[in-house]
């Protein structure tokens, strides 16, 4: 398995809860921009899933605070997708400082939604895999 794919966040103040360290609610903001990276690498911006008619969805996130991060600290978030034969598929995430220090980890449920019937594609790897112009950073 390649390693995951990764992008480089840098912590802002106006991120920061009143102790001085990043809300927690954000570190959810940044699974998520990194997953929206992870897509645009292979090559499957959100206009392309809209003219698809499909839109990916979290069903499922849990996220495990390890250390704090402070305004001005640089985080690097993975992602990886782990892919099976059903309607669903994994993420895990992993929120490391640039020294190598673990800061998070989210693990979570995910699906494609059909944004017409508004439901789950059957086997959202094959969709995944038709839209990627590079689908290694998904994992496919």
């Amino acid at each position: 398995m390649a390693d995951p794919f990764r992008v480089r966040i840098t912590v802002r103040g106006y991120e920061l809860d009143t102790q001085g360290h990043l809300n927690q609610a954000v570190y959810l903001q940044y699974g998520e921009h990194a997953r929206w990276e992870c897509l645009r690498a292979a090559g499957i911006a959100q206009d392309r899933l809209l003219a698809a008619g499909v839109g990916p969805v979290a069903l499922e996130v849990t996220l495990k605070y390890l250390r704090e991060l402070r305004g001005g600290d640089e985080v690097d978030v993975s992602c990886q997708f782990h892919w099976s034969e059903s309607k669903v598929f994994q993420i895990e995430q992993d929120y490391t400082r640039v020294d190598g220090t673990p800061v998070a980890r989210l693990t979570g449920v995910g699906g494609l939604l059909d944004l017409s019937a508004r439901r789950l594609v059957p086997d959202p790897r094959v969709r995944f895999r038709q839209l990627a112009t590079d689908p290694g950073p998904l994992n496919l």
